[in-house]
């Protein structure tokens, strides 16, 4: 949470609880963490190259890859980042989007790293990837707004059903679905079309079709990909610059990224 500095590939131990295991990254996928280290591994493994890059620039890298194998966009990444020196889950609180969030509470918090409300949509889009644990969104389909039987009445009703199968209720804790219920492993602007039919997943998806000062863009990138592929690249471009860590004083290159030197 300093930035991007792979502070969330770091592992916990037994003096340390990392940023990667606070309850609001427990839904990040941990093949993706072991293939940024296994890549970065690799890239030391070529004497030549040992030491020289940067987990932090590993994992911009590996991001776009996947992006782009996905089906989106491919993009040129910045690299000279440094590795962060400090990773803890208590640093976590506050500094991420909650998926109750309303568009002033996104752009507020996008606003504070530097990003406009254009990026925050562009980049709530990398909701078309991935998968969601049932709890970060039950309150929507069951006895919402604390009223036995309801549900939000922003959410599709055939979603809703559909989501209540496969999340009912007291369901374990682990068990997740994906995020985009039409093409779950696809990057594209179907993320778009799916708020115009009330199916974010979250609230804070939702909104930004909902809300009037959103919906136009939401309704221009969901009838044009091209011009979303372009403004998800602006996004994520400036996003790979939070914080950063250029100072060998703020970070170093790690040996092996889910550990510190």
């Amino acid at each position: 949470m300093k930035g991007c500095d792979a502070s969330v590939i770091i592992s916990s131990n037994a003096t340390n609880k990392a940023e990667k295991d606070h309850a609001d990254n427990l839904s990040l996928a941990g093949d993706g963490f072991d293939t940024v280290i296994k890549a970065k591994a690799a890239v030391d493994a070529v004497p030549s190259c040992r030491n020289k890059v940067s987990c932090a620039d590993v994992l911009a890298m590996a991001t776009r890859d996947v992006i782009s194998l996905a089906g989106g966009p491919s993009y040129a990444v910045e690299l000279g980042r440094l590795d962060g020196l400090v990773s803890t889950a208590a640093s976590v609180g506050g500094k991420l989007p909650q998926p109750n969030f309303n568009v002033n509470q996104l752009t507020s918090l996008f606003a504070s790293n530097g990003l406009s409300q254009t990026d925050m949509i562009a980049l709530s889009a990398a909701h078309t990837l991935g998968f969601s644990h049932c709890t970060r969104f039950a309150n929507r389909i069951y006895d919402f707004g604390g009223r036995s039987g309801a549900v939000d009445p922003s959410l599709n009703r055939t979603y809703v059903t559909q989501l209540q199968a496969m999340c009912p209720r007291n369901v374990d804790a682990d068990v997740a679905i994906n995020m985009d219920p039409v093409t779950p492993r696809t990057f594209d602007n179907q993320y778009f079309r799916n708020l115009q039919l009330g199916m974010g997943l979250f609230t804070s998806d939702q909104v930004l079709h909902d809300d009037a000062r959103s919906r136009p863009t939401v309704d221009n990138w969901a009838g044009n990909s091209g011009v979303f592929n372009s403004a998800f690249v602006a996004a994520i471009t400036r996003l790979g610059r939070v914080g950063a860590k250029t100072s060998r004083s703020q970070g170093n290159i790690r040996r092996d990224c889910s550990t510190f030197n």
